[in-house]
């Protein structure tokens, strides 16, 4: 039997978030979608909440009310460019000091946090990653990630609100944004890709087993007070990543052999530098401890790469970011 029967979501508008929403009123629970414009889902058991903007105050007392566990999803990510500390700061790290307290003062069951893997590494990073790897950011908003991880144990600690935080790698599916949405776009032209050469090893994740990663922590005792990374079971090359993205998208491989260094060159001279980061270096994580506690990832990457690609990325442009509080 679930622990949490009412939920609030936080980031209900996002890719991550509108995922999750719809997973939990599929599997019976009622769920209060907060977002910061309104959002209707066509499920009786959601609750559509508009909260404005979260950098500020909002009424974390009353999205909290009478809820059973909290999954945050909102926040500020990284795909964002140019922005001070201050912004991710006020994001992601207040806006996760609001919300537990809140959730502390209700005696809410169960508080989830959405963190990422880049509270622990920068973008490449060699040998394997696990949660016992020490935790080194190397930008904005991994510090953010990870200073609100430790906003949320501190605020929570001795209540009887338990917490979990996941840290996920790379999320993919239809309908993502940001990086992986550009990378689903370039493996859909029609054209070859200079992509055959490319040895770097990095790990996913899907959106199918992160939404089942969620589900599993919200319901066992043994996810309580703990940080998990999440990711897909074995890590591929950024050959593989392409070859199955243009399998699902319909497209001949067509790979041309380019020698990495001539390729991330290219990049660099085109003022592109972050990209020829993530071509040519690894990524590994092994998410050995929510293994241990039992979790088993259903989808297998290749078939969910493609899947993805299928379905295709957000048609959305991002938005800017604001940092304004909504009044209420």
């Amino acid at each position: 039997m679930a622990i949490a029967q009412r939920i609030l979501v936080t980031g209900a508008s996002g890719f991550i978030g509108q995922h999750v929403v719809r997973m939990l009123a599929d599997r019976g629970y009622s769920v209060r979608a907060a977002s910061r414009q309104p959002i209707v889902f066509d499920s009786p058991r959601v609750e559509g909440v508009a909260v404005g903007d979260m950098s500020r105050s909002f009424a974390a007392e009353f999205l909290v009310r009478g809820v059973d566990a909290v999954v945050h999803a909102a926040g500020l990510s990284h795909a964002r460019t140019n922005l001070p500390d201050a912004a991710y700061t006020a994001i992601n790290v207040d806006a996760t000091r609001q919300l537990a307290r809140a959730a502390r003062a209700a005696r809410v069951r169960r508080f989830v946090l959405m963190s990422s893997i880049r509270a622990q590494v920068g973008a490449t990073h060699p040998g394997v990653v696990t949660e016992t790897t020490f935790p080194t950011p190397t930008d904005a908003y991994g510090r953010s990630k990870l200073a609100a991880e430790g906003v949320l144990a501190k605020m929570l600690e001795g209540s009887p609100t338990h917490w979990t935080v996941l840290r996920p790698v790379l999320v993919y599916g239809g309908g993502v944004r940001g990086n992986m949405a550009t990378l689903m776009r370039l493996a859909a032209l029609p054209l070859p890709l200079p992509f055959a050469a490319l040895k770097a090893r990095r790990s996913l994740l899907s959106i199918g087993n992160l939404l089942s990663a969620i589900q599993y922590v919200l319901q066992t005792q043994t996810a309580e007070n703990a940080t998990f990374i999440v990711a897909d079971p074995a890590p591929l090359t950024i050959a593989e990543i392409i070859r199955a993205l243009r399998r699902g998208a319909g497209r001949p491989e067509m790979l041309l052999p380019v020698p990495e260094a001539s390729l991330a060159a290219v990049l660099r001279m085109a003022g592109k530098p972050h990209f020829a980061d993530r071509l040519t270096g690894d990524l590994v994580v092994d998410a050995v401890r929510l293994r241990r506690i039992g979790w088993a990832p259903p989808e297998e990457t290749l078939g969910a790469l493609a899947a993805s690609a299928r379905a295709g990325p957000s048609s959305e442009r991002p938005k800017p970011p604001r940092y304004r509080a909504a009044r209420h």
